[in-house]
This record gives C-alpha cells, sequence and structure tokens, in this order.
C-alpha cells in the first residue's frame, strides 16, 4: 500500500501500537550475546550473527535447543543445562539494562498524545522484573503488558499468539490487527507481527543480515529515526524537550 510519495503501508489507519521489549526498547541482547560467547568459548566454538539471528525474538528453550544443536554441542550440554547456566550469569547482567536511543521519547510522546499503546515480550516474568527495575515509570505508561510466560501465549514468535493476546487487552480490544503497528528488532518478531495480520517496523541491529529486512513495512537504523507521520500517528512536537 506504499504509495508514490514514499509513504508506508497502513498510513493513517494506525490507532494501536505494539511494541517489543529486547534489543529493541533495552539494550539486553547483549547480555544474551555475552553470556553464550562464554558458554561456547569452553568448547572452542564462536558465536555469530547468523545463529543470533535464529535465536532473537524466541521463547527460551526454543531459542536453547538453536544454539546447542546448530552449534553441534548437544552431547555435551543439553537445552535444559544450557538455560541453567544461562541463567544464572543473566539475573547478575538484567538490572543494568539501558533504554535504546529514543525509547524514552517515543514512548512518552505517544502517551501523551492518547495513543494506546502495550508490550509485548517473549521474556517471562522474572527477567521482565530485572530487566525493567531501573526503568518502572516509563513502563507503567504502557497500557498492558504481554509476556512470554502468559498463558495464552501457547507458541513464541514467530507464531503470532502473542501480538493476537496483546490486540485482545486494549480498552474495547480486540483490535483489529490492520490498524496495529508493532515495532520490533527480531526476524522472529516482524513475522509474528505479519503473522498477526499487523503492520511492523523494524529497528535492527547493524550487524544483523539485511536478507532479514525484507519482510518489514519500515527499517529504522533507531527509534530516534521514527516519524509518527509516516502512520498517521501524531507527528513530535518541535519544542526542544
Amino acid at each position: 500500500m506504499a504509495d508514490s510519495s514514499g509513504g508506508v503501508s497502513g498510513k493513517g489507519l494506525i490507532t494501536h501500537v505494539i511494541f517489543d521489549m529486547d534489543g529493541l526498547l533495552l539494550d539486553t541482547e547483549k547480555y544474551y550475546t555475552e553470556v553464550q560467547e562464554i558458554i561456547l568459548a569452553r568448547y572452542n566454538k564462536p558465536f555469530d550473527w547468523s545463529l543470533k539471528a535464529k535465536m532473537m525474538g524466541k521463547k527460551a528453550i526454543e531459542a536453547a535447543r538453536v544454539f546447542v544443536e546448530e552449534t553441534g554441542i548437544s552431547d555435551s550440554l543439553t537445552a535444559e543445562d544450557f538455560l541453567v547456566e544461562r541463567e544464572a550469569m543473566l539475573q547478575k547482567l538484567f538490572p543494568n539494562s539501558e533504554l535504546m536511543p529514543g525509547a524514552s521519547r517515543l514512548i512518552r510522546h505517544l502517551h501523551a498524545k492518547g495513543i494506546p499503546i502495550c508490550l509485548a515480550t517473549g521474556s517471562h516474568r522474572r527477567h521482565f522484573e530485572l530487566k525493567t527495575q531501573q526503568h518502572g515509570e516509563l513502563f507503567s505508561l504502557m497500557h498492558h503488558v504481554v509476556l512470554g510466560d502468559d498463558p495464552e501465549v501457547k507458541q513464541g514468535k514467530p507464531s503470532p499468539d502473542i501480538f493476537l493476546a496483546a490486540a485482545k487487552r486494549f480498552e474495547g480490544g480486540p483490535v483489529d490487527p490492520h490498524k496495529i503497528v508493532v515495532f520490533e528488532d527480531a526476524p522472529s518478531g516482524v513475522q509474528a507481527a505479519k503473522n498477526a495480520g499487523m503492520s511492523a517496523v523494524m529497528v535492527p541491529d547493524p550487524r544483523l543480515d539485511s536478507s532479514y529486512h525484507d519482510a518489514a513495512d519500515q527499517i529504522l537504523s533507531s527509534l530516534l529515526d521514527f516519524n509518527p507521520s509516516d502512520w498517521g500517528l501524531p507527528p513530535f512536537e518541535l519544542t526542544a524537550s
């Protein structure tokens, strides 16, 4: 539905916004990378971005299976044992999580303009609480939060479950998927949004191979580059905040 003026599919129809969290709003993906590099180093194997791309956005156990199988260490380390070991390291790192550039500005802007926003993250509650403990006030602006261990989320991304659950819980929901734009950094998350019938704005890590960009409706290098008017959403105020 892109028009000749360079407009984006779904422009003017968007009324609701769903945000992913890891790697999009919070700079947590680096912690997963760090811990996974440490674990693989014991087997003299490198952790590369093609493997990272396959793991991003998935439920923990699904990502863990990809990790041990693709690296060929499944005989030495089960997916379950990998998660136990990773968990102990991550719990120390998560409370230091920092916001990604532009995350606070965008969330506060949409909230101030009365655009309903929510969070849909594959993280389960314990991790969510650790990651957001320094940012409680900002995340409290979300209308609701759907976590990876929510009973309605039967399958992780790229299945649409989490985004369909999120669409149901807005006031007066379920909201028509065509009226929702999802912000994601992970290929599986973009695919989940498209599978749910929603538009997807992707803010990928620059190290992610660009072949993963194709499914998204818009690609941004940072949330700072988002122009709400592209989607018929209220523009940012011009005054310096």
